[in-house]
């Protein structure tokens, strides 16, 4: 990425129509709200406020020459409070999964006159990857089919309550099938760890904060919704007309982070752990290479199309207000943003990453505490080095390894494995690993009994 300094943007140059022509000696508040306990969100939330990169980014001259800004920043638990408080007009710019976007869209255009623009993606992951439903890890349910009676809890409002209705939907369980109760991520994972709850559905990373704490086991994934999973930046329209620059500079701000992350996803992962508070070997599994996140602000064709689903998907589940998406979304900004930043948008925007073909190939990781990352390009390679170190009593931080369907990124600790002579192969679900296995006439072995294979036999 070319890295340019602060500096005002030419309004003629974005193409977008400013009515900010008296802006002198003026303080403009900026109020972002954002969610540090979403992983999709990072590139438009706690990294750029950590870094400093809005005020990197921000229009210095011309008609901002003597403008003052106040930037603040209101951490929330899920989508669906930035929306009532953009609403309230106490938040300028709000970062969200895909259900509460169309939610903010839709809320907004109720309104006689109040409206936001969808104007940047965050991250995506094209296979739908993200949403996930949790049992208790001792719990004897491992399908969704078998939660017809359930008690079920979501963030109401939120991507996973979004991705948990049609998931229902779709396996013929009815909303008066299953009891559904509103629960936040934090409450939802701590009646998961103390078995108050038969499961939990929940976006990104709490499933797999879930499983590498070992309280909760995953039984459903968003990608088997077969709909993108995705986030996205909306800002209240009227700020938009009034400010258009300080838009595309937060845009910017996206950009830098995605770099920043991409760079040195290690460096990040650690960091990211001391902001949030989410360990980094969870992060890790979102933001390294083969990761569950694919960070891009374009808007792409896709997404479109997987918002207006999604979208008749709470109309016919929650009757949520319609949604005009050709006045919501708008591209103006982000390419603005790839302009003045000297990047080909259209090139980018063209290009959606699968990871069944991206990561075909990679290689298993282990992470030693003391040695770092650790490759290994076949499985048993890979634990012949797990018994080694097991047997040197070294520490592992986690270990990394993929779904042989999907491409998707597992803890091998959580993947199901199945041998097959002297093969082995990883799988996010049991069912599939089940039909390998006999399809193949390999069995389901867990992941400690396939290191200790591996272990030297004594004389």
């Amino acid at each position: 990425m070319t890295m340019i300094p602060k500096f005002g943007l030419p309004i003629l140059a974005l193409g977008l129509t400013s009515l900010a022509a008296s802006v002198s000696a003026e303080t403009i508040p900026i109020a972002i709200g954002h969610q540090s306990m979403c992983t999709d969100t990072y590139t438009a939330g706690i990294v750029i406020k950590e870094l400093g990169l809005l005020e990197k980014y921000l229009p210095t001259d011309g008609d901002y020459a003597d403008v003052e800004y106040d930037i603040s920043w209101a951490d929330y638990s899920s989508g669906g409070p930035i929306t009532n408080q953009m609403l309230a007009n106490k938040l300028n710019f709000g970062v969200m999964g895909d259900y509460p976007l169309i939610v903010n869209g839709a809320k907004f255009q109720e309104t006689e006159s109040l409206r936001t623009l969808y104007v940047a993606g965050t991250g995506y992951n094209l296979k739908g990857s993200g949403n996930a439903i949790v049992v208790p890890v001792d719990s004897d349910i491992y399908s969704i089919t078998e939660l017809e009676g359930m008690e079920v809890s979501t963030p109401v409002g939120s991507a996973a309550w979004g991705m948990l209705l049609k998931a229902m939907a779709d396996n013929g369980i009815a909303t008066d099938q299953y009891v559904l109760k509103n629960q936040s991520p934090a409450v939802g994972a701590a009646n998961i760890a103390a078995g108050k709850i038969d499961a939990h559905s929940d976006f990104c990373p709490w499933s797999e904060i879930m499983e590498f704490r070992e309280t909760g086991r995953k039984i459903y994934d968003g990608s088997e919704t077969g709909v993108p999973y995705l986030h996205g930046v909306v800002v209240r329209e009227d700020f938009a007309q009034e400010y258009p620059e300080v838009v595309t500079a937060f845009v910017m701000a996206v950009y830098e982070a995605g770099d920043w992350i991409r760079e040195d996803p290690m460096r990040a992962v650690t960091m990211m752990e001391g902001w949030t508070g989410v360990e980094k070997e969870v992060l890790y599994l979102y933001f390294s290479v083969g990761g569950h996140l694919t960070l891009d602000p374009t808007i792409k064709p896709e997404w479109t199309e997987a918002l207006k689903f999604n979208h008749g998907v709470l109309v016919q589940e929650v009757s949520v207000p319609p949604l005009d998406f050709d006045a919501w979304i708008t591209e103006d900004y982000v390419k603005a943003a790839y302009e003045a930043l000297g990047e080909d948008y259209e090139a980018e925007k063209a290009i959606a990453v699968d990871p069944a073909v991206a990561n075909a190939g990679l290689p298993l990781e282990i992470w030693h505490a003391r040695e770092g990352i650790l490759t290994f390009d076949d499985a048993p390679s890979f634990l012949a080095a797990m018994a080694e170190i097991q047997m040197e009593a070294s520490k592992v931080n986690a270990t990394y390894v993929y779904d042989v369907d999907t491409g998707l990124k597992l803890f091998g600790k959580t993947a199901f494995w199945v041998q097959s002579g002297d093969d082995f192969t990883t799988f996010l679900r049991k069912g599939e690993a089940e039909e390998f296995a006999a399809a193949n006439g390999g069995t389901l072995i867990e992941f400690e009994d396939a290191i200790l294979g591996f272990m030297p036999t004594e004389g």
